[in-house]
């Protein structure tokens, strides 16, 4: 997957830089990637690599490559594929700098060419910033963006099964890269960082996404509520801490109001580590009334930190 991430990314290079129309047999004497051995071979990858240029959004033209429009070539129009100038003060370019420098995908330093290009970026005393890291491992995500932008059927091995699934689409969400996907005409979400074995069909095309799709809208609100269990906690809140809760319970929590202040919440638990781990920040301004199976993990858990 890495030789066609390359591929597509030369092939751009190329006809961006060209200036000028080229001709399928340029592009395979000059773009490396494309040394097929049969002519066959060779313009079916080039019309799959055009088809995925398009569906991100990239302006490939055909375009006459002279005045008798005897032959034509392909172009990419840089005018239609830059961005325009945002405009940007001093301010929003340092904010935009320190939000490069803070995070990272896949442990690599974000490169500054793209920060100069926007109007320079400030120059730092240090090359080694406090960052968090986007990776889940960067060839499984690249074969996965590959597999949603074609519509392929995806494969992977998820908690000791082998999973065949229709990819609708990627989310970063809590330090992780969530995976959207129909599995068995079920809408299931599946954490990158825990699929092993990722690979991608060989038919593009192979399935529709459905119709105003947004892969976000079901990925958790809450890290408790991305999980494999089923339960319902309720859990008093006091007065002095229930503003608190009220901004973190998500939407799926049901508050009733106590009349002093204080609340209880009926809220779902599918991930009951994360749970307990939220729940002991309010260290005793919050009490876990039910079910008594998740009071016994956490009093296992206070038990075993002191």
């Amino acid at each position: 997957m890495h030789k066609v991430i390359e591929r597509i990314l030369n092939l751009l290079a190329f006809l961006l830089t060209a200036g000028r129309p080229v001709t399928a047999d340029e592009i395979r004497t000059t773009v490396a990637g494309y040394d097929q051995s049969t002519d066959e071979a060779f313009h079916r990858m080039f019309e799959r690599d055009k088809g995925l240029l398009r569906r991100l959004g990239i302006p490939l033209e055909l375009a006459p490559t002279d005045g008798w429009q005897v032959e034509h070539g392909y172009l990419v129009d840089p005018s239609a594929y830059a961005l325009p100038d945002p405009g940007l003060t001093d301010e929003e370019r340092a904010a935009l700098w320190l939000a490069a420098e803070a995070v990272r995908l896949g442990g690599q330093v974000g490169a500054a060419d793209a920060l100069f290009k926007l109007g320079g970026a400030p120059v730092t005393a240090s090359g080694e910033p406090l960052a968090a890291s986007l990776n889940d491992g960067s060839v499984d995500l690249g074969t996965a963006f590959l597999a949603i932008a074609e519509r392929r059927q995806l494969m992977f091995d998820y908690r000791a099964r082998r999973r065949r699934v229709m990819p609708y689409g990627l989310v970063h969400r809590r330090g992780h890269w969530y995976l959207v996907a129909d599995d068995e005409g079920t809408t299931k979400v599946f954490r990158m960082d825990r699929a092993e074995g990722v690979e991608a069909g060989s038919e593009a095309n192979a399935f529709a996404r459905p119709a105003g799709f947004r892969a976000a809208e079901f990925i958790p609100e809450t890290s408790w509520e991305a999980g494999g269990e089923d339960l319902e906690a309720r859990v008093f809140f006091d007065a002095e801490m229930a503003w608190w809760a009220r901004r973190q319970i998500g939407d799926n929590g049901r508050v009733e109001e106590l009349g002093d202040g204080a609340i209880r919440v009926i809220m779902p638990v599918a991930n009951p580590e994360a749970f307990i781990g939220w729940l002991l920040s309010f260290e005793d301004k919050a009490e876990l009334l039910e079910p008594g199976e998740l009071r016994d993990r956490l009093v296992e858990r206070v038990r075993g930190a002191s």
